[in-house]
């Protein structure tokens, strides 16, 4: 199968996708990746589908066959870390889960999505001080709300330390 085929076929997977037909996108990628059992874009775009579909167990293979692959886009390594790091922790694999969301957040750490599935992850392996940190420091950091504003130098300053009294 050439490039341009791999291409129109992952193109109409998409769209099958969008227009709420994601049982059909599966079957369509399911057949790329027989037929492209090593590419990453196939393996990433499988494994979302597979998310997507409530069928978590399914979609770590291909999670993990996508973030194996140096040539992954940046923007599908992203995702691929946050999605197998969300699925791990749905499945209760809470130790894999900050492993992966903790290499997500090094790697990208301006993106607020993983540094919250991590403060999840963190929260379910009982983490909890570092879980609040990383939740005050983001709500702290992102938060359009005036009154969070106006607070803000205070909830970053108690989020390095909830158990500080005078």
């Amino acid at each position: 199968m050439s490039a341009d085929k791999k291409k129109d076929l992952l193109g109409e997977a998409d769209r099958l996708r969008e227009e709420g037909k994601p049982e059909e996108a599966r079957k369509r990628l399911l057949a790329l990746t027989a037929a492209y059992p090593g590419d990453a874009e196939v393996a990433c775009r499988t494994a979302w589908i597979h998310d997507a579909l409530g069928l978590e167990s399914e979609a770590v293979p291909y999670y993990e066959r996508a973030l194996a692959h140096p040539e992954l886009a940046r923007e599908d390594r992203r995702g691929s870390l946050l999605g197998l790091g969300s699925t791990y922790r749905v499945l209760g694999r809470y130790g894999q889960a900050v492993e992966t969301l903790r290499r997500g957040v090094e790697e990208f750490p301006d993106d607020g999505a993983l540094r919250t599935f991590l403060a999840m992850a963190l929260f379910n392996t009982g983490e909890h001080d570092e879980a609040m940190r990383l939740l005050l420091e983001l709500t702290a950091s992102t938060s359009q709300d005036p009154h969070v504003q106006q607070y803000r130098r205070a909830i970053e300053h108690y989020a390095k330390d909830l158990h500080e009294i005078v």
